[in-house]
């Protein structure tokens, strides 16, 4: 049985698995939301046993990114390098970096360093080499604009 902190982690890797998949395809959000809820999420896939996720967080990271995509992908570009925009990072990091950004920007419930180390460890499940670490420098530079004082916080 899975905790609910696996749950989130599990709907957080199946939402930027989603918006990837919405990047390449151009499918709708109610098609990718379906067929990720109807067969990936806790379902085995090739052997792989798929963790159970909580559907509501899945659906509300995907609907939000595509919701409030400009605005994100603009604080995106503004913090990457220049002459790095956006349309250059490959598609599941930038689907990464948005969904850790709709979450700075919009889940306030979920502290900034969760949200930076869980999507960090999304990042790393792709990528073994420089990406985590840009993905970890992109999202605390985010968080350092839409959340401020709050990383500074002591606790």
């Amino acid at each position: 049985m899975t905790t609910p902190r696996e749950q989130r982690s599990a709907a957080r890797l199946a939402a930027v698995q989603a918006l990837y998949q919405m990047d390449l395809t151009q499918k709708s959000v109610p098609d990718v939301l379906a067929e990720f809820e109807a067969h990936w999420i806790g379902r085995e896939i090739e052997g792989v046993e798929m963790m159970e996720a909580e559907a509501a967080f899945f659906r509300d990271i995907v609907v939000g990114v595509v919701g409030d995509q400009v605005m994100i992908d603009r604080q995106i570009d503004e913090t990457l390098a220049d002459g790095w925009p956006l349309a250059r990072v490959e598609a599941v990091l930038r689907a990464g970096l948005r969904a850790g950004g709709y979450e700075l920007l919009r889940r306030k419930d979920v502290p900034a360093k969760v949200v930076i180390s869980e999507y960090v460890d999304v990042i790393r499940a792709f990528y073994e080499g420089e990406e985590t670490g840009m993905a970890n420098a992109v999202l605390d530079r985010m968080a350092r604009t839409w959340r401020t004082g709050e990383l500074d916080a002591r606790r």
